[in-house]
């Protein structure tokens, strides 16, 4: 079973750790298995390729490389301030994300 993540694919984090600290950047994939993300921009690594017929210069490629889940912190998107993710469940039944800051339900 998976387990579910304060972060989804598409919010605004900040980084809490690491070389890339205090860094903010949109999350582009969540990997739950292995509780980690890939954020746009952030933890750049750089890749040696050789030529080929896709890429016949070759040279050094540059790719965002993954960024463990705890120290990734999300931006509430009304308030703009980093805060911590609660759940709570809606009359529907439906189980949301809610930012513990200002309260308001994380879309």
């Amino acid at each position: 079973m998976q387990k579910k993540t304060h972060i989804k694919k598409g919010d605004l984090v900040k980084v809490l750790a690491g070389e890339d600290r205090a860094k903010e950047g949109r999350v582009l994939e969540v990997d739950r298995e292995k509780n980690r993300a890939i954020v746009e921009g952030l933890n750049i690594n750089k890749k040696h390729s050789k030529p080929t017929t896709a890429n016949p210069q070759g040279g050094i490629v540059e790719k965002e490389g993954p960024i463990h889940i705890s120290n990734l912190m999300l931006i509430d998107p009304k308030g703009g301030k980093p805060t911590r993710v609660g759940r709570k469940v809606e009359k529907g039944g439906k189980l949301v994300r809610i930012s513990k800051r200002t309260g308001e339900v994380i879309k």
